[in-house]
């Protein structure tokens, strides 16, 4: 089914026209809308069987991010998210791009890795040959564990062996399982293969084994997007195109050499990546915490992206970061809006989801960019955040919006300015 990811007009709905166009574009049944508009997506009994302790539900707003063209192919993105702004900037961006063809994107085979630690170790050079010269074997003891992951052409592809000589613990010996985990995220599969062949590794070296566990550093499992965008398409109507891309080339410099600089630049990478994550049932966690140790792969933290001119005057951006994604297993199966989600951007790989993150964090991290080089962060911002604010005050209905922009006129969002407002009459 092909669909198209335009919404004209779509924040000028309200929530229940806005759902109706998304029924109708991405073909949803009766059930589905019924998901999506009414409490209870998520039954207790069912979250009673993802997590302990469970006492009760805690809702999100649940979003709609337009205008996305991945590879040629029109996407709607579900974001899960609470900060103002975020979706707004996300498709603003969607549709710049759009105009100038869209994100291309690739990405790695979904190779995991998983640690053995050993320990007790008189010899862990000779401990690390030893263990290679056994590499097959080992593999093949790790593979005996998952039957189905082989059949799909996942498994165990290689052994590494990584040495540390000296450390406050006396000499220490890693073993990486290098594992194709198809369109899992793969940890409960990493994670098997790692005890799998733990006493074997003991027998093999004469250590003694600690750590079985997986590492979220998925750097053999990257995600790429790259758009080239026209310089008439980022004008506006203060900041000449000239300005605004050598204020976007500025900032992204600034970021690329300045650590302080390149977290919070980072962050708002994964402003736009977390929602994607969260809406479609993945472990956010692991990617911000991949994403973070890669951006300081080289001895520096410094940015995710890179910004550039071509020979031509183009803008030009990337990404390039760990993405750990699945669409079987975990709350990707279990939870029923997160099943919605993937039938909403009609993805058919787990490769093809972390594509669609990686593209949304570039085009949010542009957004942000672009605002900070121009009218500053704040301005679009706050416009959007008064919306929260009027709530806070007790505005509702059409008040809301009627205080909104009275504080964003006024350049004064607080909330007890919203009172004072509220208490006036319209």
């Amino acid at each position: 089914m092909t669909i198209d990811s335009r919404l004209p007009n779509f924040r000028a709905l309200d929530p229940a026209a806005r759902l109706d166009h998304i029924v109708a574009v991405a073909g949803l049944t009766p059930e589905e809308r019924a998901l999506i508009a009414e409490p209870g997506g998520l039954p207790l009994e069912v979250a009673n069987g993802m997590v302990e302790n469970v006492i009760g539900k805690f809702e999100l707003p649940y979003s709609v991010a337009g205008y996305f063209q991945i590879n040629g192919r029109d996407v709607l993105v579900p974001m899960v998210v609470e900060e103002p702004s975020v979706v707004a900037a996300a498709s603003f961006m969607a549709k710049i791009i759009r105009e100038s063809g869209g994100f291309q994107t690739s990405s790695t085979g979904p190779l995991m890795r998983a640690q053995v630690q050993v320990m007790e170790l008189a010899d862990p050079f000779g401990a690390r040959h030893a263990v290679l010269s056994h590499k097959q074997e080992l593999i093949t003891l790790a593979n005996s564990r998952d039957k189905v992951l082989i059949g799909l052409g996942g498994g165990c592809k290689d052994i590494e062996v990584h040495v540390f000589a000296d450390t406050a613990r006396g000499p220490m010996v890693i073993v990486h399982l290098i594992v194709d985990v198809r369109d899992a995220m793969g940890a409960n599969t990493v994670n098997t293969m790692a005890e799998a062949v733990a006493g074997r590794i003991e027998a093999i070296t004469g250590g003694k084994v600690r750590l079985r566990i997986l590492s979220n550093l998925a750097d053999l499992r990257l995600a790429r997007a790259r758009v080239q965008i026209r310089p008439e398409l980022l004008k506006s109507a203060d900041y000449t195109a000239d300005e605004v891309i050598n204020g976007i080339i500025d900032a992204y410099t600034f970021a690329a050499i300045d650590p302080y600089r390149a977290a919070t630049h980072n962050k708002g990478i994964m402003n736009g990546i977390d929602p994607v994550i969260v809406a479609t049932g993945n472990d956010w966690r692991a990617v911000e915490a991949g994403a973070h140790a890669y951006a300081c792969r080289d001895g520096r933290y410094t940015s995710l992206t890179t910004w550039e001119v071509s020979a031509a005057g183009d803008l030009v951006g990337t990404i390039e970061m760990p993405m750990p994604v699945g669409l079987v297993g975990g709350a990707t199966k279990t939870h029923p809006m997160a099943r919605l989600s993937l039938k909403i951007m009609q993805v058919r790989s787990a490769q093809e989801l972390a594509e669609i993150a990686v593209a949304v964090g570039l085009a949010q991290n542009l957004g942000a960019l672009r605002a900070l080089s121009t009218e500053g962060i704040q301005r679009g911002h706050m416009a959007l955040h008064a919306r929260n604010i009027a709530i806070v005050a007790g505005a509702t209905g059409a008040d809301v919006d009627r205080i909104a922009r009275a504080m964003v006129a006024a350049g004064d969002v607080r909330a007890d300015f919203a009172a004072e407002l509220l208490g006036k009459p319209a």
